[in-house]
């Protein structure tokens, strides 16, 4: 039986991915699912169940340390191992920093602990585990990871620091045999740019990205799953996000203007 951990697990992707690991692997499956919200883990487990997966809801913030280290130990308590951790929970934000009010700065450091420090905590709590299993440790990331956004500069950096986070550690685990898979989702269909903060580190209420085209969130969960499973190193999900890498090195004067004239377009159909 494979034991995987998803934080983030309540809604979105991370509920997702839940769904999708307990119906092509019902009973094969442990899942072991963390969030803020319990009464929301418990419908998604209930989900899982229904395809013979074992199911574990740990209630957990993950900008605090102690959540992250006690979901860890809760799932080692249940299953006596782990196979896989998805850090998936995050948080997102958009606003321009020169609308920031300095007295709202403090959310940048918010959501650096949501989206970096989460990470950092639940994969250590978690390495000697997956050491032993020689498992699979995955991050939820964004394109945003991988270039600048305006609008976008505490998401951005929350993810940039994630993925470096990862990267490095994926050097000092080669010899482990634990794989390090990042996945760069670009606009999927999930209400986190909604939810995410404004210039006064309040929910949004509404996205700042176009919506017309984003990508059906289970079409994004397999495709995350199928790099997870394949060990992959990156999984980048759409010919934009392609072209987007590969046009950052080299020309990265043109990214920057095809970045700002996407930020203006959005403006202008909210």
């Amino acid at each position: 039986m494979q034991v995987t951990v998803i934080t983030g697990a309540s809604e979105g992707i991370g509920a997702e991915l839940a769904r999708q690991l307990a119906q092509s692997q019902g009973a094969a499956v442990a899942l072991v699912l963390a969030a803020r919200q319990a009464s929301k883990l418990d419908s998604v487990a209930e989900a899982c169940r229904q395809h013979g997966a074992q199911v574990l809801c740990v209630p957990t913030d993950v900008s605090v340390q102690a959540d992250c280290q006690a979901l860890i130990d809760r799932a080692v308590q249940q299953f006596g191992r782990i196979d896989t951790l998805i850090n998936n929970a995050g948080m997102s934000a958009h606003t321009m920093l020169q609308d920031v009010d300095a007295a709202h700065l403090g959310w940048y450091e918010d959501l650096m602990r949501v989206n970096l420090w989460g990470t950092v905590w639940c994969t250590h709590a978690a390495l000697p585990h997956l050491k032993a299993s020689r498992g699979r440790l995955v991050g939820v990331s964004s394109l945003a990871g991988l270039a600048g956004v305006p609008g976008r500069t505490a998401y951005c950096a929350t993810k940039f620091a994630m993925n470096g986070f990862l990267e490095a550690l994926r050097t000092e685990l080669l010899a482990d045999g634990v794989s390090v898979t990042l996945a760069y989702p670009g606009v999927v269909a999930t209400d986190i740019r909604r939810r995410g903060y404004n210039a006064q580190g309040q929910p949004a209420g509404t996205s700042g990205l176009s919506e017309d085209k984003a990508m059906p969130v289970d079409v994004c969960a397999r495709k995350i799953l199928q790099g997870v499973e394949a060990r992959k190193r990156d999984v980048i999900m759409s010919p934009l996000g392609h072209v987007g890498r590969w046009l950052k090195l080299i020309a990265p004067s043109l990214v920057d203007r095809l970045a700002w004239a996407a930020q203006q377009k959005a403006a202008q159909a909210r």
